[in-house]
C-alpha cells in the first residue's frame, strides 16, 4: 500500500484548513487550525512553517496576523503540499537522479522504468487542486 507520511496528510489538512479560512476572507492561526482540526498545535506550527518556507502560505505578523494561502486554491496542487513536506514524489528511491537505492541498482532491469512511474504519481496528485480537497463545509481528515 502507497502512504503518504503522517506529517504529509497532516499538511494536507491544514492547507484545507488556510483554503476555507481563505475563502472566508480571513487570515488563520496555527491555535486556530490545531482547533478546527485536533492536529497539536506545535505540530500545526511546524507544518505551516514548513509550508510557508515551501512558497504555499504567506505570514502576517502583528496583532491582526496569520497566515494565508500564497496563491489561490485552484492553483496549489495535492503535489505541491506533499513535496513541500515529504521532498520529490516517489515510489522508490530507484529513478531519483544520483539516489543509489539499493545493493543492486548497478545490475537492475527495473531501476531504469521507476522514473515514468514516479511522474505517473507526481502528475495524478498534480490533477487534484487544494480547491477539489477544500469544499465549503468544514469537514476535516
Amino acid at each position: 500500500m502507497l502512504r503518504l507520511s503522517n506529517l504529509a496528510d497532516y499538511g494536507v489538512v491544514v492547507m484545507t484548513a488556510a483554503a476555507r479560512a481563505a475563502a472566508e476572507g480571513r487570515l488563520t492561526s496555527a491555535a486556530q487550525v490545531a482547533q478546527l482540526t485536533g492536529i497539536p498545535a506545535p505540530t500545526v506550527a511546524k507544518l505551516m512553517g514548513q509550508l510557508g518556507r515551501s512558497g504555499l502560505l504567506t505570514s502576517q505578523r502583528g496583532v491582526a496576523g496569520g497566515f494565508s494561502l500564497a496563491r489561490p486554491a485552484p492553483q496549489i496542487s495535492l503535489a505541491d503540499i506533499v513535496e513541500a513536506i515529504d521532498g520529490p514524489i516517489a515510489l522508490t528511491h530507484c529513478g531519483q537522479p544520483g539516489a543509489s537505492c539499493c545493493d543492486l541498482s548497478s545490475n537492475c532491469a527495473v531501476r531504469p522504468h521507476w522514473a515514468p512511474v514516479n511522474r505517473a504519481v507526481k502528475s495524478a496528485l498534480e490533477g487534484v487542486s487544494l480547491a477539489e480537497l477544500a469544499p465549503a463545509e468544514r469537514h476535516f481528515a
